[in-house]
């Protein structure tokens, strides 16, 4: 016979697993970590990166602002061999920064890349006069975002580590000075390159307009070409501003 002890024991037992349960689903609970709402990220889109070579003119277009034949005195015939540019397509910008620069290269065309700074596009071409053998030569180098600006500080810095040079053909001396202007653009510098065993100089014209620089080098004429190179750097800085 069960004892009414017994009975309450039993009763006891059967509801406590009733009040475990209770406790589990209560009002205070706060749930585990399974039970819980899990936010589902929102994906975003990848911003597209951003074109370096956007608003840059590319060799195609820069070929457009450089003085045309008709510019040029006659006697002047256009030098393929000097005469080029990159096209519809852009090149990746470099920077090569030699220990000792090869001042000689001044005497040449491409003469701006002396910086060590290469653009992204560029076009150039070279005219000589069958007659006298007077040489004018025209380039322009587009650049990404302030560039243009660091390759007029370096080709300062460049003649300034340039004092003279020996020219391989007359085996003499070539002294090289330079200084700021003519006023136009929005930076120039004028470099003159004399030899007594020359019969006339070089003057070397560097333009600044906007992200561009134009580079012209001119034996035509007195005073070392310096008149002809202002004439020249003028039309095709005038041009490069209608083209931009």
């Amino acid at each position: 016979m069960r004892t009414q002890t017994a009975l309450k024991t039993l009763a006891l037992a059967a509801a406590l697993p009733l009040a475990l349960t209770a406790c589990s689903s209560g009002d205070g609970d706060k749930g585990t970590p399974a039970a819980k709402e899990v936010a589902t990220p929102t994906a975003k889109t990848p911003a597209k990166p951003k074109d370096p070579n956007k608003g840059i003119l590319t060799g195609t277009q820069l070929k457009k602002a450089l003085a045309p034949a008709s510019y040029f005195a006659a006697g002047f015939a256009l030098d393929p061999s000097a005469t080029r540019d990159t096209g519809d397509t852009y090149r990746l910008p470099a920077t090569n920064n030699a220990a000792k620069p090869d001042c000689s290269a001044f005497g040449g065309t491409a003469w701006i890349d002396l910086t060590g700074i290469e653009g992204v596009s560029f076009a150039q071409a070279s005219y000589v006069n069958k007659n006298s053998s007077a040489e004018l030569d025209q380039e322009i180098d587009a650049y990404r975002a302030t560039t243009s600006t660091d390759v007029m500080a370096a080709l300062r810095k460049v003649v300034a580590a340039c004092p003279e040079y020996t020219d391989t053909d007359t085996k003499s001396k070539v002294k090289i000075t330079g200084a700021t202007g003519p006023a136009l653009g929005d930076d120039a510098y004028t470099i003159t390159l004399t030899s007594d065993a020359w019969e006339t100089g070089t003057t070397l014209i560097a333009a600044r307009v906007g992200t561009n620089i134009v580079s012209v080098l001119s034996t035509d004429g007195a005073a070392n070409g310096a008149a002809s190179a202002k004439k020249l750097t003028t039309q095709v800085v005038t041009a490069l501003k209608s083209t931009s």
